[in-house]
């Protein structure tokens, strides 16, 4: 049993995590091999504190089973054989908690019209990250993005100035939206598939914000009195929104936080954006995570009871690498699942809210320095 400030984690058999012997970890396989490469031709990835090393992973993962004639059963015994699983247990909570995310398809058009109005923008040329180097003076040290002026670094515009204009005319529109609320929720997720009224697609993902602290909708809502704790869900947002058109800029501009993106395009349909990791997520088997804790290309067994939806109503039970992060995601066991693109991924990922067991997998090279 290894134990960090605010975890522990617990070695475990294989034959101890439920669900194993009826997940197929194939999906992953490619994934690996992606991550691999960048850890080894482009750059390793940041080490979290957990310190599980960037180039431990880049050896197991270079002893996978490759072929597509590869069956469950040899990518099972894999892992197996390459791995020690450890249980990881919060210590104020017991257990893990996961959500969910996709990668909305969004109507756009290349112009603005009446129809099309509210742009998608790429990041400004004076939008600069920031860190302790060159900060200001008393600068937040939780604000990353800050505008670079003659005089200095000051607070960029947050959501509420830029949706009324502070930002047009400077040649940074992407594509437009026909609704505000389709903008936000692909800066919620950070992603999103662009479908032209021609038929073809192209993708954006994240590339700066605004600096500005993100703040949750949801939250408000449920702090209102608008929407039951019990009932929020992406879903039950959207429908208070489209049922209160008045007050949908007074409830967005809450959250200050803006997103910018960068275009990329859309090279193989089934796959999702390139994100954190540098590699493409795989729906239902990528997470996010505390990437100052978790290393990206981690691999960890989720299960939980009481998501029954994703698998004809068994119980969630997959192996999954770690391949994105994001600001709500925080501790050693809270994860983001990403479940696709288009609308019946946004309906699955939007039910997903549920208590979960985190298992990583550690290579067994780097496994006895836990206990393993």
């Amino acid at each position: 049993m290894s134990e960090a400030a605010d975890f522990r984690l617990t070695p475990l058999a294989f034959s101890q995590l439920e669900g194993w012997e009826r997940d197929d970890p194939r999906p992953l396989l490619t994934a690996m091999q992606a991550c691999r490469r960048h850890i080894e031709d482009i750059k390793p990835y940041k080490t979290g504190s957990l310190g599980v090393k960037p180039e431990e992973l880049a050896a197991a993962f270079a002893e996978a089973p490759r072929g597509s004639d590869v069956t469950a059963d040899q990518a099972r015994r894999y892992f197996e054989a390459v791995f020690q699983p450890f249980q990881i247990e919060p210590m104020a909570s017991g257990r893990g908690f996961v959500t969910a995310f996709y990668e909305p398809e969004v109507s756009v058009s290349d112009r603005a019209d009446s129809e099309f109005r509210y742009p998608f923008y790429r990041q400004p040329d004076d939008l600069v990250e920031v860190d302790e180097t060159h900060a200001p003076e008393g600068w937040d040290p939780g604000i990353r993005f800050g505008r670079r002026t003659a005089e200095g670094i000051e607070l960029h515009p947050d959501r509420r100035r830029i949706d009324e204009g502070c930002l047009q005319g400077l040649g940074l529109e992407i594509a437009y939206a026909r609704s505000k609320v389709d903008v936000f929720f692909a800066h919620v997720q950070g992603a999103a598939r662009l479908v032209f009224p021609d038929g073809r697609q192209s993708r954006i993902t994240y590339a700066a914000k605004s600096g500005h602290a993100f703040s949750p909708i949801g939250k408000l809502l449920i702090d209102r009195g608008e929407i039951a704790r019990d009932e929020i869900s992406m879903q039950a947002i959207r429908a208070w929104l489209a049922a209160h058109p008045d007050r949908v800029d007074a409830v967005l501009w809450h959250n200050r936080s803006y997103i910018f993106f960068r275009e990329a395009a859309v090279e193989d349909r089934l796959l999702g954006p390139i994100a954190a990791a540098k590699v493409p997520l795989v729906a239902g088997r990528s997470l996010a995570v505390d990437r100052m804790i978790h290393t990206f290309g981690s691999p960890f067994f989720i299960r939980s009871d009481t998501i029954t939806h994703m698998d004809d109503g068994a119980p969630f039970a997959r192996l999954m690498l770690a391949l994105d992060t994001g600001t709500a995601i925080v501790g050693p066991a809270r994860g983001d699942i990403f479940t696709g693109s288009g609308e019946a991924a946004g309906l699955m990922a939007g039910a997903v809210r549920n208590t979960a067991d985190f298992t990583i997998l550690i290579p067994r090279t780097a496994a006895g320095r836990y206990g393993g």
